[in-house]
């Protein structure tokens, strides 16, 4: 399984409309490409943090389907979130693969 991560930091005063915006277009657009079979956001917590940073992670299962959405679908759909939020929502990407999972 890989993880593909998306780590937002979030200017305060868009907080609430960045994460709504979040949950109602950009992720459900994302799930429709057909390539992830799951998606969560996660706030970030530690002591220095203001609490406006964010991490997404969507789960595929390949590689493979990971590239494919990364030069089918990506370019487009981070378009929408520089042009909509620009420099106060900023992002960064980390790609993992799960080597186990505990339970």
């Amino acid at each position: 399984m890989i993880v593909y991560n998306v780590t937002v930091s979030v200017d305060e005063n868009i907080t609430s409309d960045w994460l709504a915006w979040m949950k109602d277009e950009h992720i459900p657009e994302v799930m429709a490409c057909g390539v992830f079979s799951k998606a969560q956001i996660n706030k970030v917590i530690t002591n220095d943090d203001s609490n406006n940073t964010f991490a997404i992670a969507y789960t595929c299962t390949t590689i493979e389907q990971l590239h494919r959405y990364q030069k089918e679908f990506s370019t487009k759909i981070q378009e929408k979130h520089v042009a909509r939020y620009g420099d106060k929502a900023v992002a960064f990407r980390t790609i993992m693969q799960i080597i186990e999972e505990f339970y």
